[in-house]
């Protein structure tokens, strides 16, 4: 917000969104941008998508929007497994995950007409997943494997390949791992 109370221009605005983003690990709300910059969510959606087509690698989660820095000092370790249970398990597949040191960057399903659909998830603890959960519940939305039947795919990351290992011997111990 400027400090005479009125909206920026929109140029100076996405500057300023860009900004707070690069700076922040944390995602940050469109309601938060919004108010920093005395303009309506809409608004904000708006700036996200320009920003977007300038390139700018910015994450819409369920916690906020997230500026994707590409860290090449520590290169984390990949895998995209499948995995398929009742939506009432999720917390418990989330939990396990990121109990053993792993992040879940997304949830990926094959819709029979739109192909692949990605939503971006960024959970790497408890806490996050909390937030996911809790959102999820606040504001009604069905979880997206619910358009497959449970199954679903994740992007996961780790430290090391044996996280990895170990959190897909968790979820294979679950029945949750499809192979």
């Amino acid at each position: 917000m400027q400090e005479d109370g009125t909206k920026m221009l929109g140029e100076n605005r996405r500057k300023l969104i860009l900004e707070w983003l690069q700076e922040n690990e944390e995602p940050i709300t469109g309601k938060a941008l919004s108010d920093r910059t005395n303009v309506s969510r809409q608004v904000i959606v708006q700036d996200i998508s320009l920003l977007k087509a300038k390139g700018e690698p910015i994450i819409a989660t369920s916690r906020g929007y997230v500026y994707f820095k590409d860290n090449n000092e520590s290169p984390q370790k990949s895998r995209i497994i499948v995995v398929s249970h009742r939506s009432e398990d999720t917390a418990d597949e989330l939990y396990t995950l990121v109990d053993l040191g792993v992040s879940v960057k997304n949830v990926m399903v094959e819709h029979p007409i739109y192909g692949d659909l990605t939503g971006s998830l960024m959970l790497k603890n408890r806490r996050d997943v909390d937030a996911f959960l809790h959102e999820m519940e606040k504001t009604k939305a069905s979880l997206l494997s619910k358009l497959t039947e449970g199954v679903h795919l994740h992007t996961i990351e780790a430290d090391t390949e044996q996280q990895l290992d170990e959190a897909c011997e968790a979820l294979r111990t679950k029945g949750y791992l499809l192979e």
